[in-house]
């Protein structure tokens, strides 16, 4: 099928490298540029990246559902589009556009999750399975018939960064069996449970600041979830500590919620409930370490209050 393609992050770029290996990718698009950094930068998603060596054409609208996007979508003849990760909801016009409409490939269970991040918040919320749905698209938010699904489990040890990798092979692998069920006309669509239905939103870089009033396990989960990004984090001495892994501990100590508890290479931190045991950090301006490691270099005592900029 000739196939207009519309992502813009690396989960998405990952989804179209497989669609395209058995269809033609007749249009890109994406969204438009961004200046990125202190420096000015400017940055090109991940999608507009893999169309540019492929030589294939890039449409970048500051806004899809205005009418002179929809014109120079127009222009280019698709069997059907396939969406993964886009970043703007498609108006009517565009979804009744091609012949076998738009296709959405989401990193969830839908019902489940519908909105930004479902991949961190899996993670975050302590899911023990998550995985992909391929979705006929409609005019609401990932509220469309549901055309294939197919389940992830989440391990205990399970990043953000890893999930996305899984999911983002299994996407891959989903909307091939997708498209092909739908040019052959094997795939029912079917409703999805609207009581079912949960909504997550954007992640946002202040959500990495640990607050140790909630339990060692919310926060660890947290860690996990943030991993690579935005991650989470504390301060120490008023500079940005990140914490890259840590791991649930039950102590002996009623220390208030924040308080270090160190024992020689090991460092622990009192929260509402338990204990984190922080075993990999990075203070500003230095790279990751071991906690071991990071200890030799900073005189961390027991009853010192982590979070304090």
């Amino acid at each position: 099928m000739r196939v207009c393609f519309m992502g813009t992050p690396d989960f998405a770029a990952s989804v179209l490298e497989r669609v395209a290996e058995e269809h033609e990718i007749v249009l890109v698009v994406t969204q438009p540029d961004r200046v990125n950094g202190r420096g000015g930068k400017v940055t090109v998603s991940d999608v507009k990246a893999w169309a540019i060596e492929h030589d294939v054409p890039v449409f970048q609208p500051e806004k899809i559902r205005k009418p002179e996007a929809i014109e120079e979508l127009k222009k280019y003849d698709f069997d059907i589009a396939v969406v993964a990760a886009f970043g703007q909801i498609l108006p009517p016009a565009v979804l009744d556009m091609p012949k076998y409409g738009c296709v959405n490939v989401h990193a969830s269970l839908l019902p489940r999750y519908r909105g930004a991040a479902p991949i961190q918040w899996a993670v975050i919320n302590g899911d023990k399975e998550t995985g992909v749905t391929t979705m006929q698209m409609g005019p609401g938010l990932d509220d469309g018939d549901i055309l294939l699904q197919e389940t992830v489990p989440i391990s205990p040890d399970e990043t953000g960064g890893s999930l996305f990798d899984k999911l983002a092979v299994t996407g891959g692998k989903l909307i091939l069996k997708t498209l092909s069920g739908i040019e052959a006309g094997t795939i029912k669509p079917r409703k999805q449970d609207e009581t079912a239905a949960t909504h997550v939103g954007m992640i946002r870089k202040d959500m990495g600041n640990l607050d140790f009033t909630r339990s060692a396990a919310e926060l660890e989960r947290l860690v996990r979830g943030l991993n690579p990004w935005p991650s989470a984090y504390t301060f120490l001495d008023g500079k940005m500590l990140k914490i890259w892994k840590a791991e649930v501990c039950k102590k002996n100590n009623d220390a208030a919620p924040g308080t270090c508890v160190r024992e020689e290479n090991d460092l622990y931190v009192a929260t509402g409930e338990g204990f984190l045991k922080f075993l990999e950090v990075q203070i500003e301006g230095k790279k990751r370490m071991a906690v071991s490691d990071f200890l030799r270099g900073h005189d961390i005592h027991t009853g010192y209050i982590l979070g304090k900029n």
